[in-house]
């Protein structure tokens, strides 16, 4: 993954991109108030890592409709990239703390570092409100900066072409807002007593708040941006959903059997947070009685022992849920590329390395 998206110097130009923008918004958070830069160092912090996956998607489908290495139409698309990135910033902000996750790529989440700087301070208050509710207030500023990028980059290009890409930015950002709201809801919601029910909304969880925005929509931007027509924006499309579902897929599987040192979370971190995923419907569907318990009054226990996550881990390989989930991540990887190889028009390099791409966003480790 690392040495494609370092092709052409994409890596280092969205990196520059975003830079510049996190300079211009310190300065203008410091002119209002000096202390609140805490905001966007923290910002910077987060955005300081990360695959970079979705501005290479977003990119590499602009290489492949015809766009070029070079000039006003590929700064468009690099800065684009960025914004996809501030955009992502803030929709991981927000759902650490709606998880009440403690590590993001190794570091401590926005709200814990918050909540630590206002314990170590001694200020007047609760350090774990604090903490929350500048996080929230930091997803907000990074969501800002995500519109102001996406418009200074869509300039260049000729207007009715700059309308199509933000109405797709816009439509992806609406996306996940409610996938948010699904995924909250379907924490809520009565759980365990139809695994075929539960599957179906888990995967409508992840096709509205991970799948669209890690993947669709940067296929269908990229595209828009180099001046796709209509039956190649519909082909991309068609690629990006099940390489979308198959992405998510596979971080629900790191979520619950990912090493530590390499996905930056603690093991089995999403067992202790409850996630109700495909991986744990499936379980819920094919294990016996005593796995079917076992995970109905285990998962969501924030006091899981290491013992506790290995129990649950056995009950998902046991259940067979484990080897079904890798079968379904084969199979929408395989609909994804046999879509790329089929689509018409694409132009090389863009289609071998948008293939090159899907393959590694699925076959990873983080």
């Amino acid at each position: 993954m690392p040495d494609l998206v370092d092709l052409e110097n994409l890596r280092a130009d969205v990196d520059a991109a975003v830079t510049r923008h996190l300079e211009s918004l310190t300065g203008q958070v410091a002119t209002i108030c000096p202390e609140a830069t805490a905001l966007t160092a923290q910002a910077a912090a987060l955005l300081g890592g990360g695959k970079r996956l979705r501005a290479a998607f977003a990119y590499w489908s602009f290489r492949a409709h015809g766009g070029g290495p070079s000039g006003p139409e590929r700064e468009a698309a690099v800065r684009t990239g960025a914004a996809l990135e501030l955009f992502q910033a803030a929709a991981l902000l927000h759902d650490d703390v709606m998880d009440a996750s403690d590590t993001r790529r190794g570091l401590p989440t926005a709200h814990r570092a918050f909540e630590a700087r206002h314990a170590a301070a001694g200020w007047a208050g609760d350090s774990g409100r604090f903490g929350q509710s500048a996080a929230i207030l930091l997803g907000d500023l990074c969501l800002i900066a995500a519109q102001r990028e996406i418009a200074e980059a869509l300039a260049p290009l000729p207007p009715q072409r700059a309308a199509a890409v933000r109405a797709a930015f816009d439509a992806m950002q609406s996306e996940v807002i409610v996938g948010q709201y699904l995924d909250v809801l379907v924490q809520a919601e009565p759980w365990g007593h139809d695994p075929a029910a539960d599957e179906g909304r888990a995967r409508a969880v992840l096709r509205a708040k991970s799948a669209s925005y890690s993947v669709r929509e940067p296929l269908v931007i990229g595209a828009l941006i180099a001046g796709a027509d209509a039956a190649q924006v519909a082909a991309v499309d068609a690629v990006g959903l099940p390489l979308g579902e198959a992405f998510q897929l596979r971080d629900d599987v790191l979520g619950v059997f990912g090493d530590p040192d390499v996905t930056g979370k603690p093991a089995g971190d999403d067992l202790r947070e409850g996630k109700r995923t495909v991986l744990v419907a499936r379980t819920m569907a094919g294990g016996d009685a005593a796995q079917r318990a076992l995970v109905a009054q285990r998962l969501g226990d924030p006091l899981l022992t290491d013992d506790d996550v290995a129990a649950l881990r056995d009950a998902v390989v046991d259940s067979g849920a484990l080897a079904s989930v890798e079968r379904l991540i084969d199979d929408l990887a395989q609909t994804a590329t046999s879509g790329l190889d089929a689509a018409a028009g694409l132009t090389e390099p863009g289609r071998g390395v948008l293939r090159e791409l899907a393959l590694a966003a699925v076959d990873r480790a983080a």
